[in-house]
């Protein structure tokens, strides 16, 4: 099973997709924790793509297309991939949709489905400025929120086109109790497939 989770921040991506590998049995893969990992990475250790990704972090530039699917590509050739994947986080752009089909394409595979976690604006607004609350996150306020917001939007939304036309997108309701959620998403996914 083949799959990528998207949706607005504050929709749960991360925890549902951590629920969603599991019950599956397959990785989970967040781009965001491999560039997380790669900044903490140990140098003498790493390899080139690493130091090359950690020194554009570090001086606060924005990691390419080209460089993103390099280390996706990478990933995905790993041996835990080979039943399967929940990709969060990938692809954002045009460029990467493009770049990941070609990739699977070469395995001989092509993705199976495109969960899109649905969620009321405002309702993740709250979420997220109680969650700010909780954690103490000074820079997470309404506008800085709403903002991302927009950003995701902006950024997804012909992405969410190419995979509904392609008729693999699964939308479902992202606002509940976490397993609530999950329970949605697995009955969603499984009429999709046919299990």
């Amino acid at each position: 099973m083949r799959l990528l989770i998207m949706g607005p921040p504050g929709a749960g991506k991360g925890t549902q997709a951590k629920g969603i590998a599991d019950h599956y049995g397959i990785p989970a893969i967040s781009t965001g924790d491999i560039f997380r990992g790669i900044a903490k990475a140990d140098e003498a250790t790493a390899s080139e793509l690493a130091l090359q990704v950690k020194n554009i972090m570090l001086s606060g530039g924005y990691v390419s297309d080209e460089i993103t699917n390099q280390i996706v590509a990478e990933r995905l050739g790993e041996a835990d991939t080979a039943q399967g994947f929940l990709l969060d986080g990938y692809p954002r752009t045009a460029g990467q949709v493009d770049a990941l089909d070609q990739m699977l394409a070469e395995g001989g595979t092509r993705l199976d489905a495109v969960v899109s976690l649905e969620a009321d604006q405002d309702e993740l607004v709250s979420r997220l400025l109680k969650r700010a609350e909780i954690e103490g996150r000074a820079d997470d306020n309404e506008e800085t929120i709403r903002k991302r917001q927009e950003v995701y939007v902006e950024q997804t939304a012909d992405l969410l086109k190419v995979y509904a036309d392609r008729g693999i997108l699964v939308g479902v309701d992202g606002l509940g109790e976490i397993d609530e959620v999950g329970e949605r998403i697995f009955a969603a996914l499984d009429a999709k497939l046919g299990r």
